[in-house]
This record gives C-alpha cells, structure tokens and sequence, in this order.
C-alpha cells in the first residue's frame, strides 16, 4: 500500500477507527465483539511464501529501511529506527521467505489502554496489489482492540484514504481535527 508520510504543510485530520458496537466488558470474551477473520489467513500467507512476525528481532532494519525509501519515506538513522521499535507497543511485519527480507511493515504506538496511533504502513512496491498492507493492518488493528484499546487513529495521506475505508476508518466522527507541531519559522514576529 501507500506510505503514511510525516509532516505536510497542510495538517491533515486524524481518522479513527469507526465502532459500530461497544466492546463487551474486558472480563468478557473478547473474541465475541472481534471478528477474528482475515482477508488472508496466516496459512494462505505462509503458502505465499511469507513469513508473519510481530517482534523486532529478525528484522534487518537496513532491509526495512529500503522499503520506507523505496515508498517515498526519506531514509531514517537505522539506530533511531531501533530506538523507535523499541518503544513501540504493537508492531507486526512480512518476511518474503525467498530473500528473508521484510516487504510489509506496521507499528502502533499509545498508552497500551486508551489510545494508539498507527504509524509507518508501508508495502515494499512490488508486492503491493496482493494483500499484504490489509492483511498487516487487520492483524494490527485486532490485536490493539483485544487489548481494549477503541480511540485507534492513523494519519494518512489523501490518496489513500480509500485504502483504510473499509478497514473501518472514518475521519474523526466528533469532528476533532489534528494538529502536528511544525517548526517552521513564523515571519511575523
């Protein structure tokens, strides 16, 4: 799929994940308010050649970081890649068996209750078109909401709005907008 990129010149708003139901209480089987099938099964995925992984060991940053260029992210500092995984709370990645590199990635970081954000949806380019970007984010988004977490927000670009739609993201149902901190220098001063 499409990278979600940082800062534009023009904040966009945040878009939230739409729930048309409560989540049961967390003493209640969670499974019953989460749909827990997929578009791709895990099996059909490994049939493809692809290896599902949601910790950071094993994965070559080097690799990963070809995939954020190759996507349109800038290059970024492989140790402060490191430092950000580690300080991410939910992250989920495909291996292509045959080169054993990562050729889709996800992250989401938050309060681990409330709150969680979805950053770096990236699928390297010629594997995109298959399924992989709505087979890592289904998976993501299941396991941030068995954990409890309901305000699920993602920024993206326009041109892929289309994309998180049917996941279940609207643009904020309250009509929050977002802000991002820019430090561009203000010329009235």
């Amino acid at each position: 799929m499409f990278p979600l990129r940082g800062l534009t010149s023009t904040p966009l708003p945040p878009l939230h994940l739409k729930t048309s139901h409560p989540l049961p209480p967390l003493n209640a089987t969670i499974s019953t308010a989460i749909t827990n099938k997929f578009s791709i099964s895990d099996e059909d995925l490994e049939s493809r050649g692809f290896n599902l992984h949601r910790k950071i060991a094993d994965l070559n940053l080097d690799h990963l970081n070809k995939v954020f260029v190759a996507v349109g992210f800038p290059r970024r500092d492989p140790q402060k890649i490191r430092l950000a995984l580690e300080n991410t709370n939910s992250l989920l990645w495909v291996e292509y068996k045959k080169t054993q590199k990562p050729v889709a990635f996800a992250r989401a970081t938050g309060d681990g209750v409330f709150n969680a954000i979805i950053w770096d949806v990236v699928v390297d380019p010629s594997f995109q078109g298959i399924g992989l970007g709505k087979a890592v984010m289904e998976r993501l988004m299941e396991e941030l909401l068995e954990k409890g977490i309901i305000n699920i927000a993602l920024y993206s670009e326009p041109r892929v709005l289309g994309f998180y739609r049917p996941l279940g993201f609207v643009a904020d149902p309250d009509g929050i907008k977002g802000m991002v901190y820019s430090r561009k220098k203000n010329s009235k001063r």
